[in-house]
């Protein structure tokens, strides 16, 4: 199963946890492709993760299976050969565009599974990877909140999320899909820039059901729990913003405790990555 996170050194903490939760669900050998770089905008430095740390990853993950892998691949050059100039300053991070430039990279296969790093996988995900994305570039689910909002057709709804994405970059680098998505965040500053971008210029998706990108709360049948932003109607209407990495939130807003096994390991492990 070939994964892939995008991200700058901040995304360690939990890059380690979506991993971990791949290592107890999925049953067959896992190969995890990091994009990484370097980005500076006018507030901010972002550093890429480093190798020491891609480095102890690899050796924690072919602890559970030999066949395991994780592999690094720093493209700053390509982000400074096309910058996301129209969204380097927003308050989305530039390195969530970072998956756009997989297209460019060749050691990268041509089936994918992109992962934000706030994503546990909660269930073999085994059905939702394996399914047959031939004629399609990419399938996902669509987003909890700006389904309602963003629409390509106003027939039905169709704005994904893009946290989770199953990919078929063979076709993806056929149509220009991020190629031109990167284009468009070069010229033209947007609310969630990738996320826009990559819904308004895809031409063939697929609609998969709410639980390969939970986003809301904990169901049963939940594969993907994606811990993204949602509203809140009591005691007053508010955000609530909680990642698994905030352990003590996890437990006393979110109230739940359903992966505190990979937690606690996550918090032996991260001391030292």
């Amino acid at each position: 199963m070939n994964i892939l996170y995008c991200g700058d050194t901040n995304m360690k903490p939990g890059l380690l946890i979506s991993i971990l939760s791949l290592l107890k669900q999925v049953h067959e050998p896992l190969n995890i492709y990091i994009l990484t770089a370097f980005i500076q905008n006018e507030s901010r430095k972002f550093y890429p993760l480093t190798v020491e740390t891609t480095t102890e990853l690899d050796t924690l993950v072919k602890h559970d299976n030999p066949a395991n892998r994780v592999v690094r691949v720093d493209v700053t050059a390509l982000v400074a050969a096309n910058p996301p100039t129209a969204n380097l300053d927003t308050i989305f991070t530039p390195c969530c565009m970072l998956r756009l430039y997989a297209d460019q990279v060749p050691e990268l296969p041509d089936k994918l599974l992109y992962l934000d790093t706030d994503v546990i996988c909660r269930r073999n995900c085994h059905s939702f990877y394996h399914q047959d994305i031939q004629d399609i570039e990419l399938a996902g689910v669509l987003d909890h909140y700006g389904r309602w909002f963003f629409h390509q057709s106003w027939e039905h709804f169709d704005y994904l999320n893009s946290g989770i994405l199953l990919l078929n970059l063979k076709e993806i680098r056929r149509t220009g899909l991020f190629a031109r998505s990167c284009e468009l965040c070069q010229s033209r500053e947007m609310f969630m820039p990738d996320q826009s971008a990559i819904n308004s210029l895809v031409a063939h998706k697929r609609l998969m059901p709410r639980r390969y990108n939970e986003q809301r709360r904990l169901k049963t049948n939940t594969v993907f729990q994606h811990f993204t932003t949602s509203f809140r109607l009591f005691p007053w209407l508010h955000t609530l913003t909680v990642k698994p990495w905030q352990v003590e939130d996890m437990h006393c807003k979110l109230k739940l405790h359903e992966y505190d096994d990979i937690l606690t390991e996550y918090e032996k492990l991260i001391v030292t990555l």
